[in-house]
């Protein structure tokens, strides 16, 4: 049902590393969502800019015609930069928890109107926009979260829009596992409640993600890329 890309090259050799970097890193505190990034804003830019192809893959499949985009954790807005690189009359909404992000982003490009809030619970029907994207931010939710914001994108596209995501897909069901187990146990160790958003990555398979997007009622959705470990998957609304 859905196209194979090649996620790593040599799995066995990734999952033995991410377990030896997972035990390293075994006692180290979980962080705030918020917390993470705002330690970091100095230098987020330049540790992400190894993924400045992906982001100008990002910017080429933006769909023809497009006028109005809405970015859920767009961060400093690095595919925004690619995306207006591109096509500078574009109209774009940038949804971000920090706003040191979007102070950084507004910095670049005055004309992109920035809202600070949790994207979970946006309301996607206050604003008009016929694409919504997300980089690189969706890696650190479950599948029921996801479902959830999936079904309130989907309801507020038109008939005819398209969501694109790029983000860290799991190689495979081992390495899912893993992640989601490890979270639910550090949450435990140090009594973080579920609904308390921290930067630890539990990325799901491209076909349990895909799958989710098609729970909520997209159709044609493809996986057309993987760069540098971002998978793009596209989802259209009919």
């Amino acid at each position: 049902m859905f196209k194979k890309l090649v996620i790593r090259e040599d799995i066995n050799k990734y999952m033995s590393e991410l377990k030896e970097w997972l035990e390293e890193t075994d006692n180290t505190k979980l962080e705030s969502m918020v917390d993470f990034f705002k330690a970091r804003i100095d230098d987020y830019e330049n540790h992400m800019a190894q993924w400045e192809s992906a982001y100008k893959y990002m910017a080429k499949i933006i769909p023809d015609n497009t006028e109005r985009i809405l970015d859920i954790g767009c961060g400093t807005g690095l595919e925004i930069d690619s995306i207006l690189a591109m096509n500078p009359k574009i109209e774009i909404i940038g949804i971000d928890l920090s706003k040191h992000m979007l102070e950084k982003l507004q910095q670049k490009h005055t004309r992109v109107k920035t809202i600070c809030i949790d994207y979970f619970k946006f309301d996607y029907n206050s604003e008009n926009f016929d694409v919504v994207i997300s980089f690189e931010t969706l890696h650190h939710f479950k599948p029921h979260k996801k479902q959830a914001l999936f079904e309130k994108i989907y309801k507020a596209l038109p008939d005819g829009g398209t969501y694109i995501e790029a983000d860290y897909i799991a190689c495979c069901d081992e390495e899912e596992g893993l992640l989601m187990r490890l979270c639910d146990k550090k949450r435990k160790e140090e009594n973080i409640p579920d609904n308390e958003f921290v930067h630890f990555d539990t990325p799901l398979t491209a076909e349990h993600e895909m799958k989710l997007l098609s729970n909520a009622g997209f159709k044609n959705v493809e996986i057309l890329n993987c760069i540098n470990g971002v998978c793009f998957i596209t989802a259209k609304k009919q």
